[in-house]
């Protein structure tokens, strides 16, 4: 059976294993149901996910353009410390910008390979763990603005990684850390604006399984653009990625905006 459509990002679905699911043009794929059956990915063509036109997808599934023009790419989305809605100050869209930073966030730790810290919309628990292919998460303050959020991260980077090793957390070789140990080591850390906002110690750790049979020992990630065209058993799926049992590998958010079809 063949599916057309523009690549974004999974949809996921928490529960004792995570669902995931693929919109492929008027479809949904439940990805947990190809497991070990063979998929063939084809690339076909480019698709903006912001103005829709054929052009070369530069970066977030936008063209080069859209990037520098939508509000939702602007340098505050990497970088929460450099948020300034809560100040009246307009980056691209201070209406878009009000509506996304000045929500609760929450700060982070999670253990996707090594411990890591980082910033999530509330709005965004679990799915920004499941994206990153974290196996425990741990929320450690909630403050009420991106930028609180932001400044705290920038804090404790100093101290522990905002990065996850996507090799590592493919592999399943996580170190087993204890988030609550860590979370008591950082907090003496923090700023002194987000003390108010440290969420107390009953907060539970959430556990985190990814619908993988098989986790590759060696790993080749798939630049379809390049292969054009790709088959593999499908072993596999942990944050964005699809594990194939040739060690394969295919991260489906770094290719949204790309046309492909899946062959099943």
């Amino acid at each position: 059976m063949k599916y057309q459509g523009v690549l974004k990002k999974m949809n996921t679905e928490y529960s004792d294993t995570i669902e995931y699911y693929l919109e492929m043009g008027d479809d949904f794929l439940n990805i947990n149901q190809l497991l070990d059956r063979k998929v063939e990915i084809q690339f076909e063509n480019y698709q903006c996910l912001s103005c829709g036109k054929q052009k070369k997808i530069f970066r977030q599934g936008f063209c080069y353009d859209c990037f520098y023009e939508q509000p939702s790419a602007g340098d505050w989305i990497m970088k929460p410390e450099l948020s300034k809605a809560h100040l009246g100050i307009e980056d691209r869209d201070l209406e878009y910008e009000k509506a996304v930073q000045l929500k609760p966030h929450i700060v982070y730790l999670a253990l996707s390979s090594e411990i890591k810290v980082g910033v999530t919309r509330k709005t965004q628990v679990p799915t920004r763990w499941i994206d990153q292919g974290a196996s425990k998460a741990l929320s450690i303050l909630e403050v009420p603005n991106r930028y609180l959020a932001g400044i705290a991260e920038v804090a404790l980077k100093a101290y522990v990684s905002d990065k996850t090793s996507w090799q590592k957390m493919l592999k399943n070789d996580i170190f087993d850390g204890d988030l609550n140990l860590k979370k008591e080591e950082l907090v003496q850390y923090l700023p002194e604006e987000v003390h108010p906002y440290i969420l107390d110690a009953s907060e539970n750790i959430l556990d985190l399984n990814y619908p993988v049979n098989q986790y590759p020992t060696k790993i080749k990630s798939l630049n379809i653009i390049k292969a054009d065209s790709y088959e593999g058993v499908l072993k596999g799926v942990k944050g964005q990625y699809l594990i194939f049992e040739d060690g394969t590998v295919f991260n489906v958010r770094n290719n949204e905006g790309l046309v492909v079809s899946l062959n099943l």
